[in-house]
């Protein structure tokens, strides 16, 4: 991780040591920002005993909780730093007294200026992944995790971040002609359902609402796993595709779940096991959490390989930055 980029973290986390008292946490944000900050959630609400809140940022403004406080800690991020939704919703906070993180990867844009406390990623693809935006996040998440449930493995995982960049490289060779084969597979696909549990969810939301039906406009729709069998289970043939990430933290019965039973009707359930990422050299209490970023490098070369088959590429928008809306 770059310097930079350690002391603009810092200088939250040192703030956030001189508060007397934390009341909650909120990870506000919209779209695939939102789906990023969901594992803040997923952290502390299984790390600590401080309540923790994801909004998508409209409904936290024109919907504000009432336990939105001087002593709440609001962390937002765009990617562009222009939401208008997510500046707005952290000139609520702010306003209101709390304070507000930001993640961002443009410096001076109205986000990095409306938030008491910015922080920069970097983003493309010759960047060391400890600098993209879950390299920092994360990189956040478990300095304010050392100070607010303090435990050696917070120190040891800011040790494994350093190395995501040799992660994700090896990663992707392991999984290089399994994305080439896939996209070919499903180029002509109309839907594609995703479906994961505990700290997948967010990764899966994003591949949902993100990478299929924003940058493909493909159909499709999240599933937690421990819903499928509450209703969506009963979409589930021979023809349906399905993209299943197996977990290896505590909600991985779920995943199993749905893979022994979807796997019986269909023959298009493509499952992504993080048992199968070698982690042997990470701290084994760290390992759940690098695992949802791993998971997001590989879906990550799916689409890529899907963008490819098809002819679509994942920068075109039909509405997005096109029109006023």
């Amino acid at each position: 991780m770059k310097k930079e980029h350690e002391k603009q973290i810092m200088k939250a986390v040192n703030e956030l040591k001189e508060r007397e008292k934390i009341s909650n946490f909120y990870f506000v944000a919209c779209g695939g920002s939102q789906a990023v900050l969901m594992a803040g959630q997923y952290m502390f609400d299984k790390e600590t005993d401080i309540p923790a809140y994801v909004y998508t940022a409209n409904e936290f403004v024109y919907n504000k909780p009432k336990a939105l406080s001087e002593n709440s800690v609001v962390i937002t991020c765009s990617h562009s730093g222009t939401t208008p939704e997510t500046i707005e919703a952290t000139k609520l906070a702010r306003n209101i007294g709390a304070m507000t993180i930001s993640l961002s990867n443009v410096e001076g844009s109205p986000l990095w200026k409306i938030s008491e406390y910015p922080i920069h990623y970097d983003w493309g693809k010759d960047v060391d992944a400890s600098d993209l935006n879950k390299g920092i996040l994360y990189g956040l998440l478990f300095n304010i995790l050392d100070i607010v449930s303090p435990n050696k493995k917070w120190q040891e995982g800011l040790n494994d971040l350093n190395r995501l960049e040799e992660l994700t490289v090896r990663v992707k060779e392991q999984y290089k002609n399994f994305a080439k084969e896939w996209g070919k597979k499903h180029k002509r696909d109309k839907i594609i359902y995703t479906i994961g549990s505990g700290m997948n969810y967010g990764e899966m939301y994003s591949t949902a609402l993100c990478w299929f039906m924003e940058m493909q406009w493909i159909n499709s729709g999240v599933i937690h796993s421990g819903e499928y069998f509450h209703g969506p289970f009963e979409i589930t043939d021979y023809d349906m595709p399905l993209l299943l990430v197996k977990s290896i933290g505590n909600t991985r019965y779920l995943d199993q779940r749905v893979e022994d039973f979807s796997t019986k009707f269909s023959d298009r359930v493509t499952i992504l096991d993080q048992k199968d990422f070698n982690l042997e050299d990470i701290s084994e209490n760290i390992r759940e959490y690098i695992a949802t970023i791993l998971s997001g490098v590989v879906i990550r070369q799916l689409v890529e390989a899907i963008a490819f088959e098809r002819g679509h590429s994942l920068d075109v928008r039909r509405y997005m930055w096109q029109m006023e809306y």
